[in-house]
């Protein structure tokens, strides 16, 4: 029977409280001794305990005895509230019966409470409103209640008012999980599907699937399939979580747990896949599954050329945890060989940035991040290109680019910096609404290519860290745009090229010559530094020689001796550059994406 079992999940906007939470839910139980129990238990990744965000989703089982004597199995699945995640998110939800929502009490309804909110209601999820940190002097339990309760349609006393940091009340959201959220439905007895929400790599025993069991039940001798791949395993272990992972014989419907696949590629068994039976199969997968879209695109390369195959399999270990990084070889006339790789955002483009270079010790360079264009050819074929350096130089009738929506919530004193730091971007203003007093919702339409850096950081110095956004991608539209290139020595870089709109093309040129003349060292001859727009050099500066001093030695006689010393280096110099390369430093490619507003 499936009456004592409960699965939930915690959402909340990024730094309410929600790993802390977790922490105080498994003391609770006792799932965890006090010996075993470190901050934010579910992070593993040294990362996530730095930055204090959770990336991956993770599960973990909980017994509790309820008021009643009952005792229940309560699954709790935890989700990242990082905008880049979301997709981690979606997938959890689909695992889930109700969502406990926890909002902090001093900073109120941000944007992606909001935004994981309309999630877990459309996947139909019983929705458990907590308000945490009443302990802060700055906090506001009774204001934000009122927020959460005119929001969510409940009383404003129903909300549940806790400090998780403190453990006060924490037992009172145990009690309302197990009241309110429904049971998983009893279906043991038809063929089975399982959700795949999560997988990790293990070096012994492969793909490990963290799966929801929907329908039927499975054994640890079943023999298994993959709906979507249409692999088959027998699985090397199944089990459950309780938080480490603990062996068992059978999972029933509704339960939660892992499988080892045995799979070496995380390609074999895809996150959002349903795992069924192939003695029996089900008659089709569970729905809801999307494949991640990358939306954000960089080049990596080694900064030693021999380093090559060392990036290719660390890339290639991090997919198996990441199913949402996708990359594919490239090669640069600057740079050698290297990838082309896809992420969801900047910050996941970080977080790959810095594990790559900790987990695998490896020294890379990464070229500044663009978007993937849509480019409709003159006899109307249409082409993506995700590297300014692959879009064609002519037979282009218009290049299309991605607009995303975008919704920042911010007490109402920011709405002029707001507005300013939006329109300067090529934003187009759409809406306003105002959630609770004092705080308004502003929605705009913009381009990815203009939040894709520093736009965040931008936002939160102009309006005191208060603002919070969060974005979903809208369409492509077409607009002028062209691609910027810049030459040194007469020598395009395609790492350096960028797309930009034809009204920014020559300021961009200009500022990036001008950083570029500092940055790049001095060689024995002048190097000329150009920017070229539109088939047209839009800007162009020198970077002066360093100069031997070769009349060291010639002292007094004739002006002749000078003179001859003087044109012999420069015949040197001119010989020099015809074969002369210019070495271009790391902080080059950095300059491209901290083009300052000046």
């Amino acid at each position: 029977m499936t009456d004592h079992i409960r699965n939930f999940c915690i959402i909340a906007h990024i730094d309410h409280g929600k790993s802390t939470l977790a922490d105080r839910l498994l003391q609770l139980t006792g799932a965890i001794s006090e010996r075993e129990m470190t901050e934010q238990v579910l992070d593993t990744m040294d990362l996530e305990r730095e930055k204090g965000v959770t990336i991956k989703a993770s599960a973990v089982r909980m017994y509790y005895t309820a008021r009643d004597n009952q005792k229940y199995e309560i699954n709790l699945i935890d989700t990242p509230g990082h905008v880049d995640f979301g997709y981690e998110v979606s997938r959890a939800l689909k695992a889930c019966e109700g969502a406990v929502l926890v909002v902090d009490a001093t900073q109120g309804i941000e944007a992606q409470t909001l935004a994981n909110l309309y999630q877990a209601l459309e996947a139909d999820l019983v929705i458990v409103p907590v308000i945490n940190k009443i302990d802060l002097p700055s906090a506001r339990p009774n204001e934000v209640a009122e927020d959460v309760g005119s929001l969510l349609g409940v009383q404003p006393e129903s909300v549940i008012r806790i400090s998780a940091k403190e453990g006060v009340n924490v037992d009172q959201v145990l009690e309302a999980i197990v009241q309110r959220v429904p049971p998983p439905r009893d279906l043991d007895n038809i063929p089975l599907r399982a959700l795949i929400f999560d997988s990790h790599y293990d070096s012994y025993k492969g793909v490990i699937a963290y799966v929801r069991v929907v329908e039927g039940s499975l054994k640890s001798t079943d023999v298994l399939r993959m709906m979507n791949t249409k692999m088959d395993m027998k699985p090397v272990e199944i089990g459950i979580f309780a938080p480490s992972m603990k062996p068992t014989q059978t999972l029933g419907s509704g339960e939660v747990g892992y499988i080892a696949t045995g799979f070496k590629t995380v390609h074999e068994c895809r996150v959002g896949d349903t795992i069924t039976h192939a003695a029996v199969p089900a008659a089709d997968p569970l729905p809801g599954y999307r494949s991640p879209k990358p939306m954000v695109f960089a080049g990596i390369y080694p900064v030693e050329a021999d380093d090559y195959t060392d990036l290719r399999e660390s890339l290639e270990k991090l997919q198996l945890n990441d199913a949402s990084l996708t990359f594919q070889p490239e090669t640069s006339q600057a740079l050698g060989f290297g990838f082309r790789a896809g992420f969801l955002g900047l910050f996941h483009m970080e977080i790959i940035q810095e594990r790559i270079e900790r987990e695998y010790d490896l020294d890379v360079l990464f070229t500044a991040p663009s978007v993937e264009y849509e480019v409709v050819k003159l006899d109307n074929e249409v082409i993506t290109v995700d590297s300014p350096a692959d879009l064609p130089d002519e037979g282009i009738l218009e290049i299309r680019e991605p607009w995303m929506t975008i919704e920042i919530i911010t007490p109402t004193d920011y709405y002029g910096p707001i507005m300013e730091l939006v329109t300067k971007r090529r934003g187009i203003f759409k809406q306003q609404e105002y959630p609770a007093p004092h705080r308004v919702q502003l929605d705009y339409e913009i381009p990815l290519s203009e939040i894709i850096v520093d736009f965040f950081d931008d936002l939160k110095s102009r309006t005191k860290g208060y603002a919070s956004l969060d974005y979903q991608f809208l369409e492509y539209r077409p607009d002028q745009l062209q691609k910027l290139e810049i030459l040194v020595n007469g020598e395009p870089v395609d790492a350096l090229a960028a797309i930009v709109h034809e009204k920014d093309a020559y300021h961009k040129g200009q500022r990036l010559i001008t950083k570029l003349k500092e940055l790049i060292p001095r060689q024995l001859f002048d190097v000329a530094v150009q920017a070229s727009a539109g088939g047209r050099v839009i800007s162009r500066a020198n970077v002066k020689a360093t100069r031997k001093d070769v009349l060291a030695k010639c002292y007094g006689g004739d002006i002749t001796r000078k003179k001859k010393l003087l044109e012999k280096q420069k015949r040197g110099k001119k010989r020099l550059k015809m074969i002369g390369n210019v070495e271009i430093p790391q902080e080059a490619f950095m300059a491209v994406l901290k083009l300052e507003e000046e």
